[in-house]
């Protein structure tokens, strides 16, 4: 029996029932091959093929370069609604479609080189990432400069290092990496193409999220032209714009989407299991009723919240610098709050909960890899710290 579902009032024009239904279907298909790669740590091929079929790769290119450019309300009830059918599938394209908006508002690559790229997107379903963490530097949010050399040679540079949490690595056909330019205290970023030089050494075998296929990049002596090379010194960059920080919400809504999916599963459970016991479906038992209670009123405010800053920043441009911090509060509360939603499905559902054959162990272990995301909640509880002293 599936759970019914009365309208939902966050989705406000055809336009965003479009998007959403989009992303509603493919989670319908996602949802029956996520068993499978979460059993074997395999990387979703079939699911990427699906998402360039339905033209979900282009969701934030710009309209001028043959994109929907989604507004961030747009992408986060879309990467909300792919979630509820894999988690793993939902957040690394979000970072594909995350990155590809970042570009988009903050134009710090040449244009040309921008739209060249958009146009792969669209055109080929070309897949796209940043790269910048290493295991001795750990998170670049954290200030740490890159092991990776650039080299200065004739008409470009050579690249050689190694990248960890290389998310969407089987599949990337073009991704950017930071390097430190070799003699120089300086970090330079390029658009690297999929090539012999570039290899994946298949490290990621964890406890969530296990079909990201956030592996290993390794770099042997990579040659990116002139053209190609985003930043490497020379004229001063362009600062970094408010905007940019706005499309890291994909990360809060992709956890989120498994809570619901796991609410939606502990509630169709709860109403048709009826143990001989009690001769009833236990969701007429006031304890479940009331781990239900608490299940909703937990996810109604985490998912209201991350709404309502996604778009208080679609509405104000002019204030998105200081809606930083609750941009930070939104990934805080969403994801903090989609680990206590799961934790009260398995509660209600009880020790079948554990079974391999249910989804919502799989979602239990996805859920928890949201703490490893950024922003940490260190950050942004100190972020939100400082701004109170500062009496702002």
């Amino acid at each position: 029996m599936t759970q019914q579902h009365s309208p939902d009032l966050l989705i406000r024009n055809d336009r965003e029932a479009a998007i959403a239904g989009r992303a509603e279907r493919l989670a319908a298909s996602f949802a029956k091959r996520a068993p499978q790669h979460d059993r074997e740590g395999s990387f979703p091929f079939a699911n990427f093929a699906e998402l360039k079929e339905a033209g979900y790769l282009k969701l934030t290119i710009p309209l001028a370069f043959g994109g929907e450019e989604a507004s961030l309300y747009e992408f986060v009830l879309s990467q909300d609604r792919l979630a509820r059918g894999d988690g793993s599938t939902a957040l690394a394209v979000g970072w594909h479609l995350g990155q590809l908006m970042q570009l988009r508002l903050s134009r710090l690559w040449p244009e040309k080189l921008f739209e060249k790229l958009c146009e792969e997107v669209v055109s080929e379903g070309a897949l796209f990432n940043h790269y910048a963490s290493e295991r001795a530097t750990g998170s670049p949010t954290r200030g740490g400069k890159p092991e990776t050399k650039a080299v200065r040679v004739n008409g470009g540079w050579l690249l050689s290092g190694r990248k960890t949490y290389s998310t969407l690595s089987p599949i990337a056909s073009a991704f950017t990496v930071s390097a430190t330019l070799e003699g120089e205290d300086v970090v330079g970023e390029f658009l690297v193409r999929r090539s012999p030089a570039v290899t994946v050494e298949e490290t990621w075998d964890t406890l969530g999220m296990r079909a990201t296929g956030s592996h290993d990049l390794l770099l042997n002596e990579v040659f990116v032209p002139d053209e190609e090379t985003v930043f490497a010194g020379g004229a001063p960059r362009k600062p970094k714009q408010p905007d940019e920080a706005g499309a890291l919400l994909h990360v809060p809504a992709c956890y989120i989407g498994i809570a619901y999916a796991a609410r939606d599963f502990a509630i169709d459970f709860a109403r048709n299991h009826k143990p001989n016991s009690i001769g009833k479906p236990i969701a007429e038992l006031p304890h479940i009723e009331r781990q239900i209670g608490e299940m909703e009123a937990k996810l109604i405010a985490a998912r209201g919240y991350l709404y309502f800053v996604a778009d208080r920043w679609d509405r104000s441009p002019d204030q998105r610098e200081a809606l930083k911090p609750e941009l930070g509060l939104a990934k805080h509360i969403a994801t903090n709050g989609a680990i206590d939603v799961v934790d009260r499905a398995m509660r209600i559902v009880g020790g079948a909960g554990l079974a391999k054959s249910l989804p919502l162990e799989r979602m239990y272990r996805d859920v928890r890899a949201g703490l490893h995301n950024p922003p940490m909640d260190d950050a942004v509880i100190q972020t939100l710290a400082l701004r109170a002293l500062q009496g702002e």
